[in-house]
């Protein structure tokens, strides 16, 4: 008589191959669409929102994996994006001769400074209660931003600096076209943004689901009992701060090689925190992925609202209440986002699993 080998045996289960190749092909479609925008959508601006989403994904997912996953609202986030953004534009700015070889070197720099920053301020805030621990962060968030604008004389102040990529990723360099769509330094720097996107966020969910990723999780839902297990919790939050600081602050990187440009108001700013939050809860806490519709949501919004509502407004060019309107496209902005808010009250990928999982324990008899 023939045994029959039954899926554990065979080291396969059916249900859940079922289940993880769809989502293998999505990933790997997204990751062709957006390599092809340059090329489909031959337009500067197309190609502006599309590589902010992808950097403001990396940004938001290391946010969420404090706030969401270890449970830590931290204010001082946006600092160590600030952090990464000027590591790069003040050598190559004062560099006399800038390479590539700065590149790597600015990345160096920013990681150093983010762990030295992220442990000192885990020692000296994470033995308070959470709401001092924010308060705390947002004072000295506040006092980079103030630096920032102060020190001209590193910073440029509030008119800040603007400097050259060097090599192949400037973007006066040309190597030529492709279906006539020119091969230069921004276009690799597009790539460049796109491949960093894929392995910083491919890391975050490695980190999530090891074991270290379990223990954040506990940490979030009951520290005491977490405690009471055995574990230091202390030294797990440490490395959750440092390791979403530091990709915070290659988002930075990332973020000013794109515009050559920087300044306090573009990367200090309380509102680029505020931002960023917003982005996590629009997406859903503790979901990694919902960074990607949290940063598509406000970027596009950002975008392309104000030039709707005013075409919108050309219909009606003698109305001095609907060119008032349009002019007040942040009023839309916080309509719509409190439409999300009641819609998706966990997040638009938080509400999605919460209902799929409630379908799930309906069919189970």
């Amino acid at each position: 008589m023939t045994k029959k080998i039954s899926a554990p045996e065979t080291g396969i289960c059916p249900e859940r191959t079922n289940k993880t190749i769809p989502v293998m092909y999505y990933q790997a479609g997204l990751v062709i669409f957006i390599a092809l925008i340059p090329f489909l959508f031959p337009s500067f601006r197309v190609m502006d929102v599309v590589a902010k989403i992808m950097i403001f994904t990396i940004v938001t997912a290391s946010f969420d994996l404090l706030l969401g996953y270890t449970g830590i609202l931290s204010f001082a986030h946006g600092m160590f994006f600030g952090i990464g953004a000027y590591s790069i534009a003040l050598i190559l700015f004062f560099a006399p001769n800038p390479s590539w070889v700065h590149i790597p070197l600015s990345i160096v720099v920013s990681l150093l400074v983010s762990i030295g920053l992220s442990v000192i301020i885990s020692f000296f805030s994470l033995r308070v209660k959470a709401i001092f621990f924010a308060m705390l962060t947002l004072s000295l968030a506040e006092f980079a931003h103030i630096l920032g604008v102060q020190w001209s004389g590193l910073t440029g102040g509030e008119d800040g600096i603007s400097f050259t990529l060097p090599s192949v990723f400037n973007f006066n360099h040309s190597l030529g076209t492709l279906f006539h769509t020119e091969i230069n330094g921004r276009l690799l720097v597009y790539y460049l943004i796109l491949a960093s996107t894929i392995a910083l966020f491919a890391g975050l969910l490695r980190f999530i689901r090891s074991p270290l990723g379990r223990v954040l999780k506990a940490v979030r839902d009951n520290e005491q009992r977490t405690t009471a297990l055995g574990y230091k919790t202390f030294g797990y939050k440490l490395y959750s701060i440092v390791f979403s600081s530091c990709t915070a602050s290659l988002g930075g990187i990332l973020f000013s090689m794109w515009l050559c440009y920087v300044n306090p108001g573009s990367v200090f700013h309380t509102a680029i925190m505020v931002n960023i939050l917003l982005m996590v809860l629009i997406g859903g806490m503790g979901t990694l992925y919902g960074a990607m519709i949290g940063a598509s949501f406000l970027i596009v919004t950002e975008n392309w609202l104000p030039g709707l509502l005013k075409h919108m407004a050309a219909f009606a060019p003698e109305s001095t209440l609907v060119n008032n309107l349009a002019d007040r496209w942040q009023l839309y902005f916080g309509i719509l986002f409190i439409l999300v808010v009641l819609f998706f009250p966990k997040g638009v990928i938080g509400t999605i699993r919460s209902q799929m999982n409630l379908n799930r324990q309906a069919k189970q008899p």
